[in-house]
């Protein structure tokens, strides 16, 4: 019989010093006469040692007291026995879509009325977006409803073979089944059905759950944000989901100004629309006329209120990369300067770029103070940060403890650890490096960027009430570069996202966001979303409106045709999935179970002392 912690088997010694009490215990008054009782003295005594065993034995108490240790002890290491038992139903994962199409009439309502009629004994709830959100995880039947009760709706579009593969992983011990309730008119990733019949190929339940009617729909399915002659513009396309021709007004509200458009548009078409001279700060495109999906109806614009940052690069040498890239962004002024100054007040980022130069004493306190105070300082790799140059103090405030410089002939590749709106459309796997440090990540820092032999290349931390960022790929140029970053076309758009991520600044696009958009923050931080107050270090843009971001305002909008047909069906999915619901189970219909026994010790070791009870006062004892 295997145990589950059989060092507590150790507790079976206790049964000496209980054996040990009762040899010892008082004898009765022996007393010896002159009479033939002399000649049988000695015959006595060999018999002594062997009367106590006996009276051992015969005691009841003492068996008694014997097994309740002796089942105490095994009780403690657990012991159990294994079995095998037919996979489960009883745990039921009810995954629920909450994509911007589930917000047309009662759909996503519909959606929770039906899952209330699935909750079983155990059940787990995930809301698919484009990212898979698990909201309860084995609750019991309460947990369930109250869950189901506090769902919001979303804006994304639905992943759901991700959303599948999750409850897979819920289920893979003791198995059960898997309800998907969806209008199965949109998704992202895989095909639904696969992600059926690879559930039901490993011996799970799934059913596929429609809701929603097909009805009309008017929505703003596009919208870009170009700056012209010094003014920014939107051109957005609306598109008629109905049958007939559709008058459509547009309101638009942009500063103090409101004014109307109307477009003519046919039947199943689309038709552009422009607003010119946008202010700052949000404007918002509205379409009169309510409809069955009003998600989509309303085009939010974020023109940020932008002062001119100021961007100091310390470096040693003269022809920078990165400072180029820097120099390049509107409404930034950056400058290039070889030590750090005493006053960093003015500046809202500070890169440390030195190739040869260590930083002086005075240098690392003006920006120990700098990052304390809620500035930004990114340090890129070089000799200068290697263990052997970097002293304690500049060590400690790295987001990484970097070592020696490696080298290597053939290059190595990187790989994005975390994606972030940094890494989007950046193609890191393309870059070589063939010189870098290596570093290790400190605790309660973030790596987004790795070498693909673990080494971070890309790490933020905070101290204090600033941010630091360590980036791996030194810019040095000719035979001394480290790497070919510099060479690739998104190297430019890299420094443009991680100034703008760090000081504020960035283009118009970091500004005018689709759902499912996902940013990683320098640190833990309240921030604004159109329906209350969050407090997280990466924000999942899942609704549509205004969040407000480390001071920044962001429009979010849906901008997908498809989320915003609502004449699309899901019923062809749905009888496709049940047509190939035939599958060969790759996994047996079984699993190993542990059925623990120490319950069933305990109470026998409650009934012996009970009964020892019981024979104590019999004796009088008691």
């Amino acid at each position: 019989m295997p145990f589950e912690t059989p060092l507590a088997l150790i507790a079976l010694l206790s049964v000496i010093p209980l054996i040990i009490l009762y040899l010892l215990r008082p004898k009765p008054l022996q007393v010896m006469v002159p009479s033939l009782m002399f000649l049988m003295k000695v015959q006595e005594e060999k018999k002594r040692f062997y009367t106590s065993i006996t009276k051992l034995i015969k005691d009841p108490l003492f068996l008694i007291q014997l097994l309740v240790l002796i089942l105490l002890a095994l009780a403690a290491a657990a012991p159990f026995i294994e079995t095998q038992e037919p996979l489960s139903g009883e745990h039921t994962v009810i995954i629920i879509d909450s994509s911007a199409s589930m917000q047309t009439d009662d759909r996503f309502d519909d959606a929770i009325s039906k899952a209330r009629d699935y909750v079983s004994k155990t059940n787990s709830i995930v809301l698919a977006g484009n990212i898979p959100v698990t909201m309860l995880e084995r609750g019991g039947s309460d947990a369930a409803y109250q869950t189901l009760n506090s769902l919001e709706q979303g804006a994304t579009v639905a992943d759901i073979s991700s959303a599948v593969s999750t409850g897979m992983r819920m289920l893979s011990d003791e198995g059960g089944r898997i309800i998907v309730i969806s209008d199965f008119t949109s998704w992202d990733g895989d095909d639904p059905v696969n992600a059926k019949t690879l559930a039901q190929s490993y011996g799970l339940d799934v059913e596929y759950v429609l809701v929603g009617t097909t009805t009309d729909n008017v929505g703003v399915i596009q919208g870009d944000v170009e700056a012209v002659d010094g003014s920014y513009s939107y051109t957005g396309v609306v598109k008629n989901y109905k049958n007939s021709r559709e008058m459509v007004e547009l309101k638009i509200s942009t500063g103090d100004k409101t004014t109307t458009q109307k477009l003519n548009i046919p039947a199943k078409s689309t038709q552009q629309f422009l607003v010119n001279n946008l202010a700052k700060g949000i404007t918002e495109v509205t379409i009169s006329e309510p409809d069955s999906l009003m998600v989509d109806n309303t085009a939010y614009i974020s023109i940020p209120k932008v002062s001119t940052k100021q961007i100091l690069v310390v470096s040693d040498a003269e022809k920078l990369p990165s400072y180029t890239a820097l120099s390049l962004m509107p409404n930034v002024n950056t400058k290039l300067i070889e030590g750090v100054p005493a006053d960093l007040s003015p500046y809202s980022v500070v890169v440390i770029a030195n190739k040869e130069k260590t930083l002086s004493s005075s240098e690392i306190e003006n920006l120990n103070s700098f990052i304390r105070g809620g500035g930004e300082v990114v340090f890129v790799a070089s000799d200068a940060l290697s263990e052997e140059n970097a002293g304690t103090e500049l060590q400690a405030l790295l987001p990484v403890r970097t070592g020696g410089v490696d080298e290597t002939n053939d290059g190595t590749t990187l790989e994005v650890v975390q994606e972030t709106r940094l890494s989007e459309d950046i193609k890191f796997d393309e870059v070589a490096v063939f010189k870098y440090l290596n570093a290790t990540e400190r605790r309660g820092a973030t790596t987004l960027v790795n070498t693909t032999e673990g080494t971070p290349m890309l790490t933020y931390g905070t101290i204090g009430d600033g941010t630091v960022v360590y980036l791996g790929l030194n810019d040095a140029l000719g035979e001394d570069a480290w790497n070919n970053f510099h060479n690739l076309p998104e190297y430019p758009v890299f420094w443009f996202k991680l100034a703008g991520w760090l000081g504020g600044t960035g283009s118009i696009s970091d500004y005018n966001l689709k759902t499912g958009s996902i940013s990683a923050l320098a640190n833990t931080q309240d921030i604004e979303t159109p329906s209350g107050t969050e407090t997280v270090n990466r924000v999942l843009y899942d609704e549509v409106g205004i969040y407000t971001v480390a001071g920044k305002q962001i429009a979010v909008n849906v901008y997908n045709d498809r989320e915003s047909d609502t004449t699309l069906e899901g019923k062809e999915l749905v009888e496709r999935a049940e047509a190939e619901s035939e599958t060969n189970i790759v996994r047996a219909d079984t699993y190993t179970a542990k059925n623990y026994l120490d319950t069933y010790m305990i109470i026998i070791v409650f009934l012996l002392i009970l009964l020892e009870l019981y024979i104590i006062k019999k004796r009088g004892e008691l």
